[in-house]
């Protein structure tokens, strides 16, 4: 087995990680994709723990466009990282991988078994894979919160915050001014005080108090979960040693 830096992570995957290119619905390679990036961190000894999004099937911010209350739109969004985790358990079973838990915030127990975090470390114990899914049951939540939330219950050592179209977080947005540059690394209240919307404040203040790393990175960026877990700093890092280092500048176009 090779050295790791990180034995036991969250891996945060947002709805768009199963949409492919585009913005809502499912795409079958991207699934694939998802799939074997995470059996390939695997297969170095990590034991992995994923949040996953329903961006892509319902998200809460759209309650004005229906007219229901935010807080229906968001249990319509904690359905639907229940079908992705669904769906994604069953790609992982498809691909070889049959120690796979899928546990929800809300009782499920026809379809996955109910988050209870002893169970949970047990089963991450046992070297399996558990996918997490309806954040922590409650609406006005993102699934921010209970990726961190979830990540000091499972005693995970860092969280890994997987993005699309980006490789980590920018001073500016790089897509409107190619003179943007990406930060190496930043410390907590550098994301707090600059109001950088990489997770909800909320989730960040969460992380610092319990001095947990955040790595966001670029899903797209092949075996980027497994580089990471190995001691490579891929895209933005934030932990209690890090302070605001900026590095490249974005490409244009």
């Amino acid at each position: 087995m090779p050295s790791l830096r990180y034995r036991r992570v969250i891996v945060k995957l947002s709805g768009r990680a199963f949409a492919g290119a585009a913005e809502f619905g499912l795409d079958s390679e991207a699934l694939g994709y998802v799939a074997d990036q995470l059996i390939a961190a695997r297969a170095l000894g990590v034991e992995e723990a994923v949040v996953v999004g329903g961006g892509n099937l319902f998200r809460g911010n759209v309650a004005d466009e229906w007219n229901i209350e935010r807080a229906e739109a968001d249990n319509m969004g904690m359905l639907g990282t229940v079908m992705n985790g669904i769906l994604l358990r069953g790609v992982l079973k498809h691909r070889g991988l049959d120690d796979v838990r899928l546990m929800t915030a809300l009782p499920m127990p026809s379809m996955a078994e109910p988050f209870i975090r002893l169970r949970a470390l047990s089963h991450l114990e046992r070297d399996r894979l558990v996918l997490l899914a309806a954040g922590i049951g409650q609406p006005y939540v993102t699934t921010d919160y209970p990726a961190v939330q979830r990540a000091i219950e499972l005693r995970a050592d860092a969280i890994l915050l997987a993005k699309h179209g980006t490789d980590g977080i920018y001073d500016r947005d790089p897509r409107k001014e190619p003179g943007a540059h990406r930060y190496d690394s930043l410390g907590y209240s550098d994301v707090l005080e600059r109001d950088l919307r990489v997770m909800d404040q909320q989730a960040i203040v969460l992380a610092r108090d319990h001095a947990l790393p955040l790595h966001v990175f670029d899903f797209d960026e092949r075996d980027a979960i497994s580089a990471i877990c190995q001691g490579e700093n891929r895209g933005t890092y934030i932990s209690p040693e890090t302070t605001l280092v900026k590095s490249v500048v974005a490409p244009v176009g």
